[in-house]
């Protein structure tokens, strides 16, 4: 088969399309032929050297995909050759084939099965965030940084479903259409202070939860923002590694912070949080009150492309590389 290969660590031309070897199922795995993948962040990195796949895992980028099962493993149960099924992945979603742990597929929601490509890393890892983490529930405040992000978009629309007031960073351009997904409160990072913004939209209470993308640069201000009992989740490190942290002013509020990745976790992990993206966040999609958040799609020979277009935060949602 082909597939995106990364032969020296570099820009986006570093993405090469090649031959590899043909994926080979474990007893408790399945082979999906793959129509669409997502691009996260995490490829960008991994393209640049700097957060390579765990052990096991394919040697090329993909956390999710769409496509067709094809190869059933000896143990697995549940799901059959000639399904349609997205999945998370812990790599190699850019390629024409890719072997999925069976507790790592979902079916295909209420929607295009190549924007469902666009829905595994962005559900697992939101959801896990700012429900298993975060606590979050009807009646809080949620600060999403980097709405118009694939997480962003998916993190602004659970959170409206499950009764957060939403309040989000991203460039003015995308607050329109932020709105539309259910945030209340755009703030332009670029022109505006966000605490003091938070401030003002909650009458100087804070914010329940924050879900961060930006580390080190937003983890004092992300503590200001912070309600009495808040919970910052930090999920990225767009904005550097280390920082200080107040720890008297964490102590006044009786808050916590907390810092996650997906990828990394143990299978069993990954299985259970699929499991409950499926039994509490595919069901608001089959209703209609979340939607996948599709920029563009392009060819996934155009891998290079769709990488500068992410790193330049020109897109709203999510760019898919599509197959066929």
């Amino acid at each position: 088969m082909k597939a995106i290969t990364i032969p020296q660590p570099g820009g986006p031309e570093a993405l090469v399309w090649a031959e590899v070897p043909d994926p080979e199922p474990g007893p408790d795995e399945v082979i999906v032929d793959v129509r669409a993948s997502g691009v996260n962040r995490a490829d960008l990195l991994q393209r640049q050297g700097h957060y390579p796949p765990p052990p096991g895992a394919p040697a090329y980028p993909g956390l999710e995909c769409s496509g067709v099962i094809t190869v059933v493993g000896s143990e697995v149960a549940g799901w059959a050759v000639g399904q349609q099924v997205c999945a998370l992945l812990a790599g190699g979603g850019y390629a024409e084939r890719v072997a999925v742990p069976a507790g790592q597929l979902l079916p295909v929601p209420a929607c295009d099965s190549v924007d469902a490509a666009g829905l595994p890393e962005v559900a697992c890892t939101v959801w896990s965030n700012l429900v298993q983490v975060g606590r979050l529930s009807a009646g809080d405040t949620l600060l999403v940084h980097g709405g118009g992000s694939g997480i962003g978009t998916f993190a602004v629309q659970l959170g409206a479903a499950l009764g957060a007031t939403v309040v989000t960073t991203a460039r003015q351009a995308k607050h329109s259409r932020l709105r539309e997904l259910g945030a209340s409160h755009p703030i332009d990072y670029r022109e505006q202070d966000f605490v003091e913004e938070v401030r003002r939209v909650t009458d100087g209470r804070g914010v329940d939860v924050i879900l961060d993308i930006m580390g080190a640069s937003y983890l004092g201000r992300n503590v200001s923002a912070l309600a009495t009992g808040g919970r910052l989740v930090v999920i990225g490190m767009q904005g550097g590694r280390k920082a200080e942290l107040d720890l008297g002013a964490l102590l006044t509020k009786r808050a916590s912070v907390a810092a996650t990745s997906l990828r990394s976790r143990p299978v069993a992990e990954k299985a259970q949080i699929v499991q409950g993206v499926r039994d509490e966040v595919w069901p608001l999609i089959e209703a209609g009150r979340i939607r996948p958040v599709v920029d563009r799609r392009l060819p996934m020979t155009e891998a290079a492309e769709a990488h500068r277009l992410v790193e330049s935060n020109d897109h709203f949602g999510k760019v898919l590389l599509t197959l066929g």
